[in-house]
Protein backbone atom coordinates (compact mmCIF):
# COMPACT_ATOMS: atom_id res chain seq x y z
CA UNK A 1 0.00 0.00 0.00
CA UNK A 2 1.83 3.07 -1.23
CA UNK A 3 1.54 6.67 -0.14
CA UNK A 4 -0.21 9.15 -2.40
CA UNK A 5 1.00 8.66 -5.94
CA UNK A 6 0.56 10.82 -9.06
CA UNK A 7 -2.67 10.23 -10.96
CA UNK A 8 -2.63 8.97 -14.50
CA UNK A 9 -5.44 7.84 -16.78
CA UNK A 10 -5.84 5.17 -19.38
CA UNK A 11 -6.81 6.95 -22.59
CA UNK A 12 -9.35 4.44 -23.78
CA UNK A 13 -12.82 5.42 -24.89
CA UNK A 14 -15.34 4.01 -27.29
CA UNK A 15 -18.85 5.25 -27.98
CA UNK A 16 -20.29 2.43 -25.87
CA UNK A 17 -17.62 2.13 -23.16
CA UNK A 18 -16.73 4.45 -20.28
CA UNK A 19 -13.31 5.91 -19.63
CA UNK A 20 -11.41 3.93 -16.99
CA UNK A 21 -9.41 6.25 -14.75
CA UNK A 22 -6.95 5.62 -11.99
CA UNK A 23 -7.51 6.68 -8.36
CA UNK A 24 -4.65 7.96 -6.25
CA UNK A 25 -3.81 6.14 -3.05
CA UNK A 26 -4.48 8.29 0.01
CA UNK A 27 -2.54 6.53 2.74
CA UNK A 28 -4.18 3.08 2.83
CA UNK A 29 -7.08 3.66 0.44
CA UNK A 30 -6.23 0.89 -2.06
CA UNK A 31 -9.06 -1.22 -0.62
CA UNK A 32 -11.67 1.45 -1.33
CA UNK A 33 -10.03 2.26 -4.69
CA UNK A 34 -10.46 -1.34 -5.89
CA UNK A 35 -14.07 -1.44 -4.66
CA UNK A 36 -14.86 1.88 -6.37
CA UNK A 37 -13.55 0.54 -9.68
CA UNK A 38 -15.82 -2.49 -9.32
CA UNK A 39 -18.82 -0.28 -8.41
CA UNK A 40 -18.09 2.00 -11.37
CA UNK A 41 -18.54 -1.03 -13.65
CA UNK A 42 -21.59 -2.43 -11.79
CA UNK A 43 -24.54 -2.02 -14.12
CA UNK A 44 -27.63 -0.63 -12.43
CA UNK A 45 -26.07 0.70 -9.22
CA UNK A 46 -25.61 4.32 -10.30
CA UNK A 47 -29.07 4.34 -11.88
CA UNK A 48 -30.59 3.55 -8.48
CA UNK A 49 -28.44 6.13 -6.68
CA UNK A 50 -29.42 8.80 -9.22
CA UNK A 51 -33.11 8.32 -8.50
CA UNK A 52 -32.81 9.20 -4.80
CA UNK A 53 -33.90 12.73 -3.93
CA UNK A 54 -33.03 13.71 -0.33
CA UNK A 55 -35.99 15.04 1.62
CA UNK A 56 -35.56 17.65 4.31
CA UNK A 57 -32.16 18.35 5.86
CA UNK A 58 -29.39 16.07 4.63
CA UNK A 59 -25.78 16.65 5.60
CA UNK A 60 -24.13 15.89 2.27
CA UNK A 61 -20.58 15.63 3.59
CA UNK A 62 -21.54 12.67 5.83
CA UNK A 63 -23.93 10.93 3.43
CA UNK A 64 -22.28 7.89 1.84
CA UNK A 65 -24.93 7.60 -0.85
CA UNK A 66 -24.50 11.18 -2.07
CA UNK A 67 -20.71 11.01 -1.96
CA UNK A 68 -20.61 7.63 -3.73
CA UNK A 69 -22.93 8.96 -6.42
CA UNK A 70 -20.76 12.03 -6.86
CA UNK A 71 -17.55 9.96 -7.04
CA UNK A 72 -18.95 7.57 -9.67
CA UNK A 73 -20.22 10.45 -11.82
CA UNK A 74 -16.87 12.24 -11.58
CA UNK A 75 -14.98 9.06 -12.47
CA UNK A 76 -17.05 8.80 -15.65
CA UNK A 77 -17.03 12.51 -16.51
CA UNK A 78 -15.61 14.02 -19.67
CA UNK A 79 -12.99 16.02 -17.78
CA UNK A 80 -10.59 14.08 -15.58
CA UNK A 81 -10.05 15.22 -12.01
CA UNK A 82 -6.95 14.29 -9.97
CA UNK A 83 -8.90 12.91 -7.00
CA UNK A 84 -12.57 12.23 -7.90
CA UNK A 85 -13.04 10.10 -4.79
CA UNK A 86 -11.47 12.37 -2.15
CA UNK A 87 -14.79 13.48 -0.64
CA UNK A 88 -16.04 9.89 -0.67
CA UNK A 89 -12.96 8.78 1.28
CA UNK A 90 -13.49 11.63 3.74
CA UNK A 91 -17.14 10.63 4.12
CA UNK A 92 -16.25 6.99 4.82
CA UNK A 93 -13.68 8.19 7.35
CA UNK A 94 -16.40 10.11 9.19
CA UNK A 95 -18.55 6.96 9.08
CA UNK A 96 -15.90 4.86 10.88
CA UNK A 97 -14.22 3.41 7.77
CA UNK A 98 -10.95 5.18 8.51
CA UNK A 99 -8.67 6.00 5.61
CA UNK A 100 -5.48 5.45 7.66
CA UNK A 101 -6.37 1.88 8.70
CA UNK A 102 -5.85 -1.29 6.70
CA UNK A 103 -9.27 -2.79 5.91
CA UNK A 104 -10.66 -6.03 4.54
CA UNK A 105 -12.22 -5.35 1.12
CA UNK A 106 -15.19 -7.66 1.64
CA UNK A 107 -15.98 -6.14 5.03
CA UNK A 108 -15.81 -2.62 3.57
CA UNK A 109 -18.06 -3.69 0.68
CA UNK A 110 -20.73 -4.91 3.13
CA UNK A 111 -20.26 -1.81 5.31
CA UNK A 112 -20.88 0.48 2.34
CA UNK A 113 -24.06 -1.39 1.43
CA UNK A 114 -25.18 -1.20 5.06
CA UNK A 115 -24.54 2.56 5.18
CA UNK A 116 -26.49 3.02 1.94
CA UNK A 117 -29.41 1.26 3.61
CA UNK A 118 -29.16 3.34 6.78
CA UNK A 119 -28.94 6.69 4.99
CA UNK A 120 -31.46 6.04 2.20
CA UNK A 121 -34.91 7.44 2.99
CA UNK A 122 -36.78 5.73 0.14
CA UNK A 123 -38.04 2.27 1.07
CA UNK A 124 -38.41 1.32 -2.58
CA UNK A 125 -34.86 2.30 -3.50
CA UNK A 126 -33.51 0.54 -0.40
CA UNK A 127 -35.09 -2.66 -1.69
CA UNK A 128 -33.75 -2.09 -5.19
CA UNK A 129 -30.18 -1.77 -3.92
CA UNK A 130 -30.62 -4.96 -1.87
CA UNK A 131 -32.27 -6.79 -4.77
CA UNK A 132 -29.31 -5.90 -7.00
CA UNK A 133 -27.07 -8.17 -4.87
CA UNK A 134 -29.49 -10.31 -2.81
CA UNK A 135 -29.11 -14.11 -2.94
CA UNK A 136 -32.21 -15.66 -1.31
CA UNK A 137 -31.58 -18.97 0.43
CA UNK A 138 -33.36 -21.50 2.62
CA UNK A 139 -31.62 -22.68 5.77
CA UNK A 140 -32.52 -26.23 6.81
CA UNK A 141 -31.97 -28.15 10.03
CA UNK A 142 -33.23 -31.70 9.47
CA UNK A 143 -33.45 -34.29 12.23
CA UNK A 144 -31.83 -37.53 11.09
CA UNK A 145 -34.11 -39.57 13.39
CA UNK A 146 -37.65 -38.24 12.81
CA UNK A 147 -36.87 -36.22 9.63
CA UNK A 148 -38.45 -33.06 11.10
CA UNK A 149 -37.15 -30.17 8.96
CA UNK A 150 -36.86 -26.70 10.48
CA UNK A 151 -36.69 -24.17 7.63
CA UNK A 152 -35.64 -20.52 7.85
CA UNK A 153 -35.56 -18.16 4.86
CA UNK A 154 -32.81 -15.56 4.70
CA UNK A 155 -30.55 -13.81 2.22
CA UNK A 156 -26.89 -13.10 1.52
CA UNK A 157 -25.28 -10.13 -0.20
CA UNK A 158 -22.36 -12.33 -1.23
CA UNK A 159 -21.46 -16.00 -1.33
CA UNK A 160 -18.83 -16.64 1.41
CA UNK A 161 -16.95 -19.62 0.01
CA UNK A 162 -14.57 -21.61 2.20
CA UNK A 163 -11.38 -22.88 0.53
CA UNK A 164 -9.72 -26.23 0.97
CA UNK A 165 -6.02 -26.76 1.34
CA UNK A 166 -4.58 -27.43 -2.09
CA UNK A 167 -6.22 -26.59 -5.41
CA UNK A 168 -9.82 -25.38 -5.65
CA UNK A 169 -12.24 -24.46 -8.40
CA UNK A 170 -15.19 -22.10 -8.07
CA UNK A 171 -17.81 -24.61 -9.18
CA UNK A 172 -16.81 -27.15 -6.51
CA UNK A 173 -16.71 -24.42 -3.84
CA UNK A 174 -20.28 -23.42 -4.74
CA UNK A 175 -21.43 -27.03 -4.55
CA UNK A 176 -19.77 -27.40 -1.14
CA UNK A 177 -21.60 -24.32 0.13
CA UNK A 178 -24.96 -26.00 -0.57
CA UNK A 179 -23.98 -29.51 0.51
CA UNK A 180 -25.68 -30.56 3.76
CA UNK A 181 -23.34 -31.23 6.69
CA UNK A 182 -23.95 -34.08 9.12
CA UNK A 183 -24.01 -33.00 12.78
CA UNK A 184 -23.33 -35.79 15.26
CA UNK A 185 -21.90 -36.23 18.76
CA UNK A 186 -21.21 -32.88 20.42
CA UNK A 187 -22.61 -31.09 17.35
CA UNK A 188 -26.08 -32.65 17.60
CA UNK A 189 -28.95 -30.15 17.55
CA UNK A 190 -32.21 -29.95 19.48
CA UNK A 191 -35.19 -31.41 17.61
CA UNK A 192 -38.57 -29.84 18.45
CA UNK A 193 -40.45 -33.00 17.53
CA UNK A 194 -38.20 -35.42 19.41
CA UNK A 195 -37.80 -33.06 22.35
CA UNK A 196 -34.06 -33.65 22.66
CA UNK A 197 -30.76 -33.35 20.82
CA UNK A 198 -30.48 -35.64 17.83
CA UNK A 199 -28.08 -36.26 14.94
CA UNK A 200 -29.01 -33.75 12.25
CA UNK A 201 -28.17 -32.48 8.79
CA UNK A 202 -27.70 -28.76 8.26
CA UNK A 203 -27.49 -26.91 4.97
CA UNK A 204 -28.83 -24.39 2.48
CA UNK A 205 -30.92 -24.41 -0.69
CA UNK A 206 -30.99 -21.70 -3.34
CA UNK A 207 -34.25 -19.74 -3.68
CA UNK A 208 -33.27 -16.99 -6.14
CA UNK A 209 -30.29 -15.22 -7.70
CA UNK A 210 -29.70 -11.46 -8.21
CA UNK A 211 -28.58 -9.46 -11.22
CA UNK A 212 -25.15 -8.89 -9.64
CA UNK A 213 -23.53 -11.90 -8.00
CA UNK A 214 -20.75 -11.20 -5.49
CA UNK A 215 -18.53 -14.10 -4.42
CA UNK A 216 -16.17 -13.85 -1.45
CA UNK A 217 -13.24 -16.28 -1.48
CA UNK A 218 -12.40 -16.71 2.21
CA UNK A 219 -8.61 -16.58 2.01
CA UNK A 220 -8.00 -15.55 5.61
CA UNK A 221 -8.13 -18.29 8.23
CA UNK A 222 -8.07 -17.66 11.98
CA UNK A 223 -6.25 -20.32 13.99
CA UNK A 224 -4.96 -20.25 17.58
CA UNK A 225 -5.26 -16.49 17.84
CA UNK A 226 -3.42 -15.85 14.57
CA UNK A 227 -4.60 -15.07 11.04
CA UNK A 228 -2.97 -16.58 7.99
CA UNK A 229 -3.67 -16.16 4.32
CA UNK A 230 -4.47 -19.08 2.02
CA UNK A 231 -2.56 -18.68 -1.22
CA UNK A 232 -4.21 -21.81 -2.63
CA UNK A 233 -5.13 -21.76 -6.29
CA UNK A 234 -8.82 -21.11 -7.02
CA UNK A 235 -9.75 -21.31 -10.68
CA UNK A 236 -12.88 -19.49 -11.85
CA UNK A 237 -14.58 -19.18 -15.25
CA UNK A 238 -15.48 -16.02 -17.13
CA UNK A 239 -19.02 -17.41 -17.44
CA UNK A 240 -21.06 -19.12 -14.69
CA UNK A 241 -24.08 -21.25 -15.47
CA UNK A 242 -25.82 -22.34 -12.26
CA UNK A 243 -28.05 -25.06 -13.79
CA UNK A 244 -24.87 -26.93 -14.75
CA UNK A 245 -23.18 -26.39 -11.36
CA UNK A 246 -25.75 -27.07 -8.65
CA UNK A 247 -27.43 -30.41 -8.12
CA UNK A 248 -31.23 -30.80 -7.73
CA UNK A 249 -30.88 -31.18 -3.94
CA UNK A 250 -29.19 -27.75 -3.81
CA UNK A 251 -32.24 -25.99 -5.29
CA UNK A 252 -35.40 -24.92 -3.47
CA UNK A 253 -38.80 -25.94 -4.80
CA UNK A 254 -39.69 -22.25 -5.17
CA UNK A 255 -36.66 -21.49 -7.36
CA UNK A 256 -37.77 -20.19 -10.73
CA UNK A 257 -35.68 -21.75 -13.43
CA UNK A 258 -33.53 -19.14 -15.14
CA UNK A 259 -30.89 -20.37 -17.54
CA UNK A 260 -29.29 -16.93 -18.04
CA UNK A 261 -25.54 -17.31 -17.47
CA UNK A 262 -23.45 -14.90 -15.43
CA UNK A 263 -20.50 -13.01 -16.90
CA UNK A 264 -17.46 -12.06 -14.81
CA UNK A 265 -16.85 -8.30 -14.86
CA UNK A 266 -14.70 -7.53 -11.81
CA UNK A 267 -12.06 -9.25 -9.69
CA UNK A 268 -10.81 -7.59 -6.51
CA UNK A 269 -7.29 -8.95 -5.98
CA UNK A 270 -5.25 -9.05 -2.78
CA UNK A 271 -1.46 -9.18 -2.75
CA UNK A 272 0.72 -9.70 0.29
CA UNK A 273 0.13 -11.44 3.59
CA UNK A 274 -2.61 -11.48 6.23
CA UNK A 275 -0.65 -8.84 8.16
CA UNK A 276 -0.04 -6.35 5.37
CA UNK A 277 -1.30 -6.30 1.81
CA UNK A 278 -2.43 -4.33 -1.21
CA UNK A 279 -5.69 -4.39 -3.22
CA UNK A 280 -6.05 -3.98 -6.97
CA UNK A 281 -8.86 -4.76 -9.42
CA UNK A 282 -9.44 -6.33 -12.81
CA UNK A 283 -12.53 -4.78 -14.40
CA UNK A 284 -14.55 -5.16 -17.60
CA UNK A 285 -17.06 -2.33 -18.10
CA UNK A 286 -20.53 -2.88 -19.61
CA UNK A 287 -20.42 -2.79 -23.39
CA UNK A 288 -16.67 -3.33 -23.44
CA UNK A 289 -15.15 -6.75 -24.08
CA UNK A 290 -11.71 -5.58 -22.90
CA UNK A 291 -10.28 -6.20 -19.45
CA UNK A 292 -8.44 -3.48 -17.53
CA UNK A 293 -6.15 -3.68 -14.51
CA UNK A 294 -6.48 -0.87 -11.97
CA UNK A 295 -3.65 -0.49 -9.46
CA UNK A 296 -4.54 2.75 -7.69
CA UNK A 297 -3.58 5.57 -10.11
CA UNK A 298 -2.22 3.19 -12.76
CA UNK A 299 -4.61 1.60 -15.23
CA UNK A 300 -3.74 -0.54 -18.22
CA UNK A 301 -5.55 -2.80 -20.64
CA UNK A 302 -4.93 -6.51 -20.13
CA UNK A 303 -6.07 -9.88 -21.46
CA UNK A 304 -8.04 -12.74 -19.90
CA UNK A 305 -4.73 -14.54 -19.30
CA UNK A 306 -3.75 -11.71 -16.96
CA UNK A 307 -7.02 -12.03 -15.05
CA UNK A 308 -6.34 -15.75 -14.68
CA UNK A 309 -3.03 -14.89 -12.99
CA UNK A 310 -5.13 -14.00 -9.91
CA UNK A 311 -6.06 -17.69 -9.45
CA UNK A 312 -3.25 -17.84 -6.88
CA UNK A 313 -1.00 -20.73 -5.96
CA UNK A 314 2.17 -18.73 -5.27
CA UNK A 315 2.95 -17.42 -1.80
CA UNK A 316 3.08 -13.64 -1.75
CA UNK A 317 1.52 -13.31 -5.20
CA UNK A 318 -1.76 -11.64 -6.11
CA UNK A 319 -4.88 -13.70 -5.42
CA UNK A 320 -8.52 -13.14 -6.31
CA UNK A 321 -10.46 -12.22 -3.18
CA UNK A 322 -13.83 -11.04 -4.50
CA UNK A 323 -15.49 -12.00 -7.78
CA UNK A 324 -18.35 -10.02 -9.31
CA UNK A 325 -20.55 -11.53 -12.00
CA UNK A 326 -23.45 -9.86 -13.85
CA UNK A 327 -26.39 -11.77 -15.28
CA UNK A 328 -26.24 -11.88 -19.07
CA UNK A 329 -29.66 -10.65 -20.08
CA UNK A 330 -28.86 -9.00 -23.39
CA UNK A 331 -25.10 -8.91 -23.72
CA UNK A 332 -22.77 -11.12 -25.74
CA UNK A 333 -22.05 -14.33 -23.92
CA UNK A 334 -18.74 -15.90 -23.05
CA UNK A 335 -16.39 -13.35 -24.65
CA UNK A 336 -13.24 -13.07 -22.58
CA UNK A 337 -11.26 -10.46 -24.48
Amino acid sequence: MSERTPTCWLIHRRDYAPIIRGLWNSGLSCCVNALLQSMFTTEGLLDILDRWKPSGHCEERNNVLLQLRKALHTMGGERPQPDPHREFLDCLHRNSIHRTVQHDAHEVFLSILNLLQQQMTSTQLKEEILDLYKVNIEGHMRCSVCTFDHEVNSYLLSFPLALREGQNNLETCLQSFFTFQELTGEDECYCERCGKKQPSAQGFKLRSLPKILCIHLKRFRHEDGFTRKLYNQVTFPDTLNFPTILKPEHISEVFQKDHSPYSLYAVVEHSGSAIFGHYTAFIRPPGDHSWHYANDSLVRQVKWDDVQSSYGGKKGGGTAYMLLYRRQDHEDQGFSG
